[in-house]
Parts: C-alpha cells; structure tokens; sequence
C-alpha cells in the first residue's frame, strides 16, 4: 500500500516527525503492526543498509533513520505486544574490553534492531566476566563483540574462551567486527562468523536466528 511505502521513504531520509505521522495513519487505517513494521519501517531501514554498504550513504544518513526508525517502533510498540508479534531473535553486542569505539557498534545495534531483533547493548569497555553474564542472563541466539584497535583484537579470543569456562559457548553465535579484523582472525579465535560491516552483520544475525 501507498502509505507503507511512504513510512518506507521517510526512513530512509531520516524524516522522524514524518514517519509518526505516517505510522500514526497506518494505525487508525486499521493495519497491522507486523505489516507496517515489515513493509514499512524495516524496509526503509533494510533498504538505507543496502545503500550504506554499497557506499551510496553515510554514517550521519545512517544514524537520522534509525532514530526515525525507533521513533516510529516506540509509536507502535503497545500495538505489537496486542497481536502477539515478538521480536525475530535476540542479540548482546558489546565492544571489549580496553576499546573505547562506540559509533561502529552503534551501527550493528541500529541495523539488527532494524531487521527486527532485539539487541542488548552493553556498551564500551566491557569486560568478558560481564559480558559472560549477560549472555547467561538474557539468552540470546547470538553474541556479537567489536573491536576497533589492533591492541585489543586478543580481548575477543580471551571471551569466547570465558564462555568455554562457563559453558556457553555451544549455547550462543559469536559474531566479531572492527577495522582491524579478517575472516581469517575470526577463523583463528574460533568465532562463528565476521562481518566487514554493519549491514552485512544484520544478513548474517538474521540468518542465524533463521537456522
């Protein structure tokens, strides 16, 4: 429909006041949640991650739609909870312990809430006893770790192998990211799976939650 497209547009350009307008409509119309959060809010999102891989946008563009897009996701929060639809998997994201970078976990964070997960972030500087913790707690499908500095690249390995200690880690899909890593380095640590970005580190989480 017309309108699911139009919420689709003002994601993508980061109109927030727009797309609650939008969404607001789509809602007195009579639609579905699932339906205007499906074709509208996460195509615009999925479609803007498309174009941010391919280098046709940028972080700022980026960062303008996943505010428009929670913004319109916290309108119709109360509807989704109504009819019952959750969210596609959960995740924990944290960049580890020593590193400080914050904007590329950011962007995992906005992309996979995007595709429609549920994500706990941890934050920065997060050290494996904590993040060990967490996944205990919240059960996610997948654990995902950046690190931005070749300083601290080790401090992912030094997780996964807490998670041994624990007995998680055949509970929980270790996803790692950060400028200095390959897929090499994240064959050697033992992680399930690399992402080089942000989108494709969405492609990748929903895949898993999928299997």
């Amino acid at each position: 429909m017309a309108i699911l497209e139009d919420i689709s547009q003002a994601v993508q350009k980061g109109r927030s006041k727009e797309v609650v307008a939008l969404v607001q409509q789509a809602i007195d119309e009579g639609m579905e949640a699932k339906d205007i959060i499906d074709a509208g809010l996460l195509k615009g999102m999925g479609e803007l991650g498309v174009r941010f891989k391919n280098n046709e946008v940028y972080v700022p563009e980026v960062l303008m739609a996943a505010k428009a897009l929670g913004r319109g996701t916290e309108l119709i929060k109360g509807k989704l909870v109504e009819e019952g639809v959750k969210p596609v998997g959960k995740v924990v994201i944290a960049t580890v312990r020593g590193d400080l970078h914050d904007i590329g976990k950011s962007l995992v964070r906005m992309m996979m809430e995007g595709s429609g997960l549920e994500v706990v972030d941890l934050g920065v500087d997060v050290p494996e006893d904590v993040i060990v913790a967490a996944v205990n707690e919240h059960k996610p499908q997948i654990l995902a770790l950046s690190s931005l500095l070749t300083t601290t690249m080790e401090q992912q390995s030094v997780v996964i192998e807490a998670l041994k200690a624990a007995g998680l880690r055949d509970q929980v899909k270790v996803m790692v990211g950060g400028a200095p890593l390959t897929q090499d380095y994240s064959d050697k640590i033992g992680a399930d799976a690399y992402a080089p970005d942000a989108y494709s580190a969405a492609e990748v989480a929903k895949a898993f939650v999928s299997e």
